[in-house]
């Protein structure tokens, strides 16, 4: 029996997390998925219970647990609080905690949504790209770090972008790896026209690649990879990059497919341990108002079920169950469109189990 750690978090974070479940509970019945779960805080929930954003416990059951699935973390209600405190930190806590280096986001477009898309459907219909994202490292992590005052009393900000070659070289191998499984490209994307961390990225990344040959290596600038997601994204199969270029260019990427709803992600280890969640915020301006799209959550569990928890066949059914969904024409209200029926999160969620349990 695997044990799964449940963090709803805040915002719309319960709201899609309970969808979610509903579908862990459907393959625990109707499939015999051997799983067990229980919750915990994090975030503004658990500052809120707790006085801080990770608590020890929640960071204790997250490992013992073999999986981790996270709703949303942050919102308006926290954001005067001192930055070392905000929710975001349990986030942070978490991964370094676990050793989560990486990061799996993949840019799929579904193609009843393509008219969802921002981009016109020939640019962006049979889009597949997978954006690797180095996780525990780069600007996000690095010290020092802080505001100062400077002689005069004028206040500084600073942060420090720093990466290890054995950093640069894991996250590569897990491009190379997902690479050699799918169209065998990487993009290595960097800005080392300017910045000696990523040079060095650049040099690594290149050094790598000579242990994977049937992989082809490109580089680029991450100005013009946001450029590229927009003009031509179907030029790329895996792209691979730091900590803070990850985090920018999977937002960009997530509007391809029609919404940031649609997108879910998996942080490994080393051991193939993950934590799962949609890579959206808490939206806590809908909050509560079941408007909210839990397919990117729900999708997350796919990618557990595939990545952790080694049930590639579950992991199939969810993914199709999502699909014939779409078919249906239900979408919620940031996918609708003309001819579509507008849904709620909750009628999204059943949905998807319905479909489920009609599978064979």
């Amino acid at each position: 029996m695997k044990k799964l750690l449940i963090l709803p978090g805040d915002g719309i974070g319960p709201e899609i997390v309970a969808e979610a479940v509903r579908v862990l509970e459907a393959l625990r019945e109707r499939f015999g998925l051997a799983l067990e779960w229980e919750q915990a805080l994090v975030g503004g929930a658990a500052i809120d219970a707790t006085g801080g954003p990770l608590p020890e416990e929640t960071l204790k059951l997250a490992r013992e647990a073999d999986a981790v699935l996270l709703g949303a973390v942050g919102g308006y209600k926290w954001e005067s609080l001192d930055i070392s405190i905000r929710p975001e930190k349990g986030l942070l806590g978490l991964r370094a905690g676990l050793g989560l280096f990486a990061n799996l986001r993949p840019a799929l477009l579904y193609p009843q949504l393509a008219s969802a898309s921002t981009l016109k459907p020939e640019v962006v219909a049979g889009l597949d790209l997978m954006i690797v994202r180095e996780l525990t490292g780069g600007i996000y992590f690095g010290q020092p770090r802080g505001i100062r005052t400077l002689e005069g009393g004028e206040r500084e900000g600073f942060n420090t972008l720093v990466y290890r070659e054995s950093e640069i070289e894991r996250i590569c191998r897990v491009a190379f790896e997902i690479a050699g499984k799918r169209g065998r490209r990487v993009c290595s994307v960097d800005k080392a026209n300017v910045l000696e961390c990523t040079e060095l990225w650049r040099e690594v990344a290149t050094r790598t690649a000579n242990d994977y040959p049937d992989v082809t290596l490109s580089h680029m600038y991450v100005d013009n990879a946001a450029m590229q997601l927009v003009r031509a994204p179907k030029q790329f199969d895996v792209m691979v990059t730091t900590n803070l270029f990850g985090d920018i260019l999977s937002d960009c990427a997530s509007m391809l497919t029609g919404s940031i709803g649609m997108l879910p992600s998996a942080s490994l280890d080393a051991a193939g341990k993950g934590m799962y969640e949609p890579i959206h915020g808490s939206a806590p301006d809908i909050a509560g108002q079941d408007r909210a799209n839990p397919l990117a959550t729900i999708l997350s569990v796919a990618m557990m079920l595939r990545y952790t928890l080694d049930a590639p066949c579950l992991a199939d059914r969810v993914e199709s169950a999502v699909d014939r969904v779409l078919d249906q024409g239900l979408r919620t209200p940031d996918i609708h469109t003309e001819g579509t029926r507008e849904v709620g999160t909750r009628a999204m969620g059943e949905a998807v189990v319905a479909a489920l349990e009609g599978s064979s």
